[in-house]
């Protein structure tokens, strides 16, 4: 069996590309709060006040976590329990 360690970036970490745009857009935060802030206050529409104090509220506090329902009638049949030994090739042939 072919070893994966060393492949790509540990998951969740960012690329360079990536971290290096967030770092760029992040000089800008002050800049973007205050016309999230004057939209809010007075924005032409409604939806508008609205979307903007959203925006603020997501980025001081985290976006509210999702529920959802579910309703599931699960019904299995265990047919066959393995336990399985796995012995590593030795790395040096």
């Amino acid at each position: 069996m072919e070893e994966k360690r060393g492949r790509g970036r540990p998951k969740g970490s960012l690329n360079k590309a990536t971290a290096t745009v967030k770092e760029a857009a992040q000089a800008f935060t002050n800049d973007a709060l205050e016309v999230l802030a004057k939209i809010m206050k007075s924005g032409e529409s409604e939806a508008a006040r609205v979307a903007a104090a959203n925006s603020i509220l997501d980025r001081g506090h985290g976006k509210p976590k999702q529920s959802l329902d579910v309703e599931a009638d699960v019904k299995a049949t265990i047919t066959r329990i393995e336990r399985q030994i796995v012995r590593p090739s030795h790395p040096h042939g």
